[in-house]
């Protein structure tokens, strides 16, 4: 199922949260590298959200940041936007 990424940072916690769909209980966490933490479908394994910590100090870096997750990135139709 196709579903567009939404993009929440939260400034306090210092968080960029990356959903697919809003968090739930039963989703399953796992720590990834780069302090990123994936959260995944308990019954498919597919990543649902990410939370990548203290993303504002990641802005300061000069190395390059990458998420350690694959994408297949389209543009959404005007009618489906």
């Amino acid at each position: 199922m196709e579903t567009k990424l939404r993009f929440k940072y939260d400034r306090e916690a210092d968080i960029l949260h990356i959903d697919k769909c809003p968090p739930y209980a039963e989703q399953e966490s796992r720590e990834l590298k780069d302090e990123v933490v994936a959260r995944l479908n308990p019954d498919t394994g597919e990543v649902e959200n990410l939370d990548v910590l203290f993303f504002s100090t990641r802005l300061l870096r000069t190395d390059l940041f990458e998420l350690p997750v694959t994408a297949d990135l389209r543009l959404v139709s005007r009618e489906g936007a």
